[in-house]
């Protein structure tokens, strides 16, 4: 049976380059990783993780938990996260603690703590201090999508500035009845996006002078059919109808658009609409909106963690973090659901 010192003979490649390329650590240079994976498979050769987690305390595993999996959003991270550690030759294990809150306790205070997992991300969930700690007090580092987490490397956008810009987007092109699709009660949890989001709204409607109407102010699921039911509401009920719709995600945009199309409306002819996330969907519909390339987010996610793996671990056994806290960059996307309000 081949080994690794007939791998790097057959490559041309040190045992060491060899090595480093079949356990997907990210100084190797892509020829290199070329080679050496060309090699093993012409020979045959399967590299030993537990041979190798034995030697480098590593088991080439990272955990990723998400609070659900049926959602776009989590659904889009899981797709980068998964690229990026397929690609350096790192399992993924998928925790999905749902709202149940003993299956979250399970997951953050068992589970995690189980010496499979090299690193941790945790995606729109809030950890306790204690929570944290844990992890850290088993040197796993740490890496949240979604806002700040005390002691850990955190990718995030500025939900209130970005919700605030598409709100003005509106206010810009000459809308004062701007109406808010945001989310109900039960989404308000972690870092609280539908309450921040709507902060952000708020703040741009006091910004411009204009009137924020109670009656205007409705809330969803953070889903089409959900936004759909509640946007007709809004637009079948009241006796002076909104310009312009700012919704807190796409999904709830596009059944604002689907609301409108009930009644008779033109988008953007009656109706300006304009979403926040970058959805597919937005697309189809010509939807104004703000990209946050959650699969771009989760493949940051990912080399965050494998950055933190091979850095330097402190005395105390914590690890220096490439960047504590790194805001991701959108865009912002122009489309043709948006148009100055009717005379």
């Amino acid at each position: 049976m081949a080994g690794i010192k007939d791998v790097a003979d057959r490559a041309g490649l040190s045992v060491a380059t060899v090595s480093r390329a079949l356990s997907g650590k990210p100084n190797v240079s892509a020829r290199s990783r070329k080679l050496a994976l060309e090699a093993a498979g012409e020979l045959g050769f399967v590299p030993s993780y537990h041979a190798s987690s034995l030697a480098s305390g590593r088991n080439h595993n990272i955990g990723l938990v998400v609070p659900a999996i049926h959602r776009w959003y989590f659904s889009s991270v899981l797709e980068g996260v998964s690229e990026v550690l397929l690609e350096a030759g790192y399992d993924l294990t998928l925790y999905n603690v749902g709202h149940e809150p003993e299956h979250r306790h399970r997951v953050l205070n068992d589970f995690l703590l189980r010496k499979r997992l090299d690193a941790v991300i945790a995606v729109a969930l809030v950890l306790s201090d204690a929570e944290i700690q844990q992890l850290l007090a088993v040197h796993r580092p740490i890496v949240g999508i979604g806002g700040t987490l005390p002691g850990a490397s955190t990718i995030r956008i500025n939900d209130e500035r970005l919700a605030g810009m598409a709100t003005d987007h509106l206010v810009r092109l000459g809308h004062t009845r701007i109406a808010h699709v945001t989310g109900n009660a039960a989404l308000d949890q972690d870092f609280k996006l539908p309450g921040i989001r709507h902060a952000g709204y708020q703040k741009a409607m006091a910004a411009a002078g204009l009137e924020v109407r109670p009656e205007w102010q409705i809330a969803a699921d953070f889903t089409v059919q959900g936004a759909y039911t509640a946007a007709r509401r809004l637009l079948g009920t009241t006796a002076e109808r909104p310009t312009a719709v700012f919704a807190a995600s796409d999904e709830m945009a596009v059944g604002t658009i689907l609301a409108a199309r009930d009644f008779g409306l033109h988008v953007p002819r009656d109706l300006s609409v304009v979403g926040m996330d970058g959805h597919e969907l937005g697309e189809t519909f010509g939807l104004t909106t703000i990209d946050q390339d959650p699969r771009g987010q989760g493949a940051l996610a990912a080399r965050t963690a494998l950055q933190l793996l091979e850095s330097k671990r402190e005395p105390d056994g914590t690890r220096a973090a490439p960047d504590a806290d790194q805001e991701f960059p959108t865009e912002f996307v122009i489309r043709t659901s948006t148009a100055v309000p009717p005379a």
